[in-house]
């Protein structure tokens, strides 16, 4: 049998993590003096009146070796194989610990450990399509293999109500977060092998700017995988995340259209308000 593990960035909620069994490793949220664990003990609403307060950027790490070896162990003692999601490599050291942990625990062939290449739910999808596989039987290396096939495919990017988070966390220039406010700007931010790139900047109050975001995505998301589309948000009004899926079920494209909020480690780069349209390229 294969146990799917991720950790918490890929931002799936209690239900999805239920639903396919997945164990979740948290990173680490570090607020002046205090550290706490993402989705344990601390919330992205007290992250967002921490950082208002201090005028600043909480610092986030990695897994600690620890608590990914407790989350390992016992699998490993159950006589499981591992696939284990990690984000993007260029973004944070969380692979590489779970590289570690498996050396640790001498079960280097039992555990695979996937570089997701995204954030936020595009970890999310990879991990629900290995959960589901593992249901059905699949072993760790057709787990891989096809994880590793969809992977480009996997569609990630985002709008963000203000730019003062990506500032104050040195992803922005004092110049075009001051610009950004001035004007209105919502810039679309993607991810593409790993990194985030800014793209189409969108203008006006933000639920109109989210509805524009979502419609210039029309042709690719009725060219998406069937299965399921993650509305991920950092805390929008639910006026907007309720148009939103109203549009999308008005495509008649998905099985599902599932909704889940950005946890802390996402939530405190982005900021409140950022919601993205998250989906697997269909086309073969």
């Amino acid at each position: 049998m294969v146990k799917i593990i991720s950790d918490s960035t890929c931002d799936l909620s209690k239900e999805i993590v239920d639903r396919y069994n997945i164990d979740i490793v948290p990173l680490h949220v570090l607020m002046g003096d205090n550290e706490y664990e993402d989705g344990v003990n601390i919330t992205p609403d007290e992250i967002f009146a921490w950082s208002d307060a201090n005028k600043t950027t909480p610092k986030t790490s990695a897994p600690s070796m620890e608590s990914v070896i407790e989350t390992f162990k016992p699998c490993i003692e159950k006589g499981y194989d591992i696939v284990a999601f990690a984000i993007s490599e260029d973004m944070s050291t969380s692979a590489n610990v779970m590289r570690l942990a498996a050396q640790e625990l001498n079960a280097e062939d039992k555990i695979k450990v996937i570089d997701s290449a995204n954030l936020s739910t595009g970890i999310g999808h990879q991990v629900v399509e290995a959960a589901i596989m593992a249901q059905h039987g699949k072993n760790a290396d057709e787990i891989v293999s096809y994880i590793e096939q969809i992977k480009p495919k996997v569609r990630a990017s985002f709008v963000v109500d203000t730019l003062v988070y990506l500032y104050r966390g040195g992803r922005c220039s004092g110049l075009a977060a001051m610009a950004g406010g001035v004007l209105k700007l919502h810039p679309r931010i993607g991810v593409a092998q790993g990194k985030m790139s800014p793209g189409k900047k969108y203008r006006g109050k933000i639920s109109k700017v989210v509805m524009d975001y979502v419609k210039d995505m029309e042709a690719d998301l009725m060219a998406a995988k069937k299965d399921r589309v993650f509305i991920t948000h950092s805390g929008c009004d639910k006026e907007i995340v309720d148009n939103v899926k109203e549009y999308l079920k008005s495509l008649n494209r998905f099985d599902e259209i599932i909704e889940t909020r950005a946890g802390g480690v996402i939530s405190s780069h982005c900021g409140p308000g950022t919601l993205g349209v998250l989906f697997i390229d269909g086309k073969n």
